[in-house]
């Protein structure tokens, strides 16, 4: 899949700490990427005014209907000939172009299939995560299909939860795991390594 310089287009909704760290990693050369697009859900979120100062073409809407909201987005970035489009911190279902199956990527805070679907978003998640006194959490890539959290999984790794973690602990731990887990399946793709079949992702080896 893929293979080259990723032309990428991101999609979030809140204050933009995901592309803060895919930029931070391109300009460091550790990412081999380019973001060709922002789309934000919300005139609210602080991604959009970031992605705007980090010179991204940005599109913005409110609409609350999902189905509308991803044809507005879906509008605004092919033009710009993304080769994979990024949900990072993006709130509301997707609907994908079509021709782009297989080329959606969303990261979840957490192994799926545990504390995942609709409802298990943000601060929800680690809450979860707590309560339920599991010893270990993390998160997970996977490819986007027209249900919450059920694509393909692509990576996944673990971190530890300690005795006396608070949601906020967990949180945090996670959110630096998933700045190296991201960057690293985008890397994957540019190196032409992933190869999706039968609802399975395989990866080769080097």
């Amino acid at each position: 899949m893929v293979g080259g310089k990723l032309k990428v287009a991101v999609l979030l909704s809140g204050s933009g700490r995901t592309l803060d760290n895919f930029h931070r990693e391109i300009e460091t050369g550790r990412l081999n990427a380019e973001i060709v697009a922002v789309a934000a859900s919300s005139s609210r979120a602080m991604g959009a005014e970031k992605a705007g100062a980090y010179g991204y073409p940005v599109f913005v809407s409110d609409e609350r209907n999902h189905r509308e909201l991803s044809r507005q987005i879906n509008e605004f970035v092919l033009p710009y000939q993304p080769d994979v489009i990024v949900l990072a911190g993006f709130m509301k279902l997707y609907f994908m172009p079509e021709g782009f199956d297989g080329y959606v990527l969303n990261i979840h805070p957490a192994l799926i299939p545990a504390f995942c679907g609709k409802g298990f978003y943000g601060m929800k998640v680690h809450r979860a995560v707590v309560e339920s006194g599991v010893k270990v959490t993390g998160c997970t890539v996977h490819f986007v299909s027209p249900v919450y959290d059920e694509g393909p999984i692509f990576l996944q790794k673990c971190v530890p939860v300690f005795s006396g973690d608070s949601p906020e602990d967990v949180a945090a731990r996670v959110f630096e795991l998933e700045c190296h887990l991201y960057p690293k399946a985008l890397n994957l793709l540019a190196e032409g390594r992933v190869k999706l079949s039968g609802g399975k992702v395989w990866i080769e080896e080097r």
